[in-house]
């Protein structure tokens, strides 16, 4: 039995962050763990215990040869929480090999941050805190805040950070909107919140948070039609993927005074200094740093060991996000590439 955890070599406590001592202690329980750290796994690290191995832990490339190989691999875990190109999931859909992802673990702070930004956003909080420090009082220029108290708000993407906004908003709002195409609206309805077009999104609500994971179909769809359809000084909070939207046309829209934009993701990571959001007015700028909570990263490991015990002892799991046949081949994540995962 062969879990291979394999970490970027970009973190070098990556492996410690995640799996703190006890739950280091039942991933070893399960049975023989080859701790990788360092730099990315050679792939004659992994094909050499490819034959015996039960899970592997970090997403290392997959691709049929390779699954032919590994004839117990019972599972495969990614703790950078995103579905790569590297693996063959329909054969892994085949062999019964679940393919799982961490992303849970982020939902509640991304959504915690993206509300507190449609807040001072709202509220001008940011320029209000800026203006004082430079010697300028703010005090009485309220002229364009409002509340979201009684406001309609919207949701496209009602994927794990949406469910985990959607409960954070309802003191706010009794009408939701919410747009995501993979859910039917019967189920959108049976949650209390009201189906819309992506449209319509923008066009009835006073802030749209986009938390949708990008797709071969939605890719740089929202632009200027939908921005132009707002009220003048609504927000939009961007905190899933950069490229749902049409960058240029984001920042443009914000830059003559129609929107208000709170953006956490951005077209290129690290953003470079020349990037042209930096000296947009009308924005509050993050660099992607939503979900980077220190109190939640044993979580991840804890999700692991917990779905691995579960599969271990033949359940399904039900920590990890699962990824399905249907939609992952539309995902546009994280380039392979883009982060050393294993080999």
């Amino acid at each position: 039995m062969n879990p291979h955890p394999i970490r970027p070599p970009s973190r070098s406590s990556f492996l410690s962050v995640i799996f703190d001592a006890p739950t280091r202690l039942r991933l070893e329980r399960l049975g023989r763990v080859l701790w990788h750290d360092g730099s990315p796994a050679a792939a004659e690290h992994i094909d050499r215990h490819l034959p015996q191995t039960i899970a592997l832990i970090g997403q290392s490339p997959l691709d049929r040869a390779r699954l032919d190989r590994a004839p117990h691999l019972r599972a495969v875990f990614n703790v950078e929480s995103n579905f790569l190109g590297n693996i063959d999931y329909a054969e892994c859909e085949r062999r019964g090999i679940p393919v799982l992802s961490t992303a849970p673990v982020y939902a509640q702070p991304v959504a915690e941050m993206a509300l507190a930004m449609a807040i001072s956003l709202a509220r001008r909080m940011h320029e209000a805190d800026a203006a004082l420090r430079a010697g300028r009082e703010f005090k009485g220029d309220n002229h364009d805040s409002f509340l979201l108290h009684g406001k309609p708000l919207a949701i496209v993407g009602l994927g794990n950070t949406g469910r985990a906004l959607l409960p954070l908003l309802r003191p706010f709002s009794r009408e939701i909107f919410v747009h995501d195409p993979w859910i039917p609206p019967a189920v959108l309805r049976e949650k209390d919140v009201i189906p819309a077009t992506l449209d319509e999104c923008f066009a009835r609500a006073r802030v749209v948070f986009l938390l949708a994971a990008v797709t071969s179909e939605n890719a740089g769809q929202i632009g200027q039609k939908q921005f132009a359809s707002m009220a003048k000084g609504s927000v939009v909070i961007l905190a899933s993927r950069a490229a749902l939207v049409n960058f240029p046309e984001l920042l443009a829209a914000a830059r003559s005074g129609h929107i208000r934009a709170g953006i956490d993701v951005w077209p290129e990571e690290p953003i470079p200094r020349d990037e042209p959001g930096r000296a947009t007015p009308n924005t509050l700028l993050q660099a992607h740093r939503a979900g980077s909570v220190p109190e939640i990263q044993t979580l991840i490991g804890q999700f692991v060991v917990d779905d691995l015990e579960a599969i271990v002892a033949g359940a399904p799991p039900q920590r990890c996000q699962r990824a399905v046949l249907e939609t992952v081949a539309k995902l546009r994540s994280i380039p392979v590439g883009a982060w050393s995962l294993g080999a």
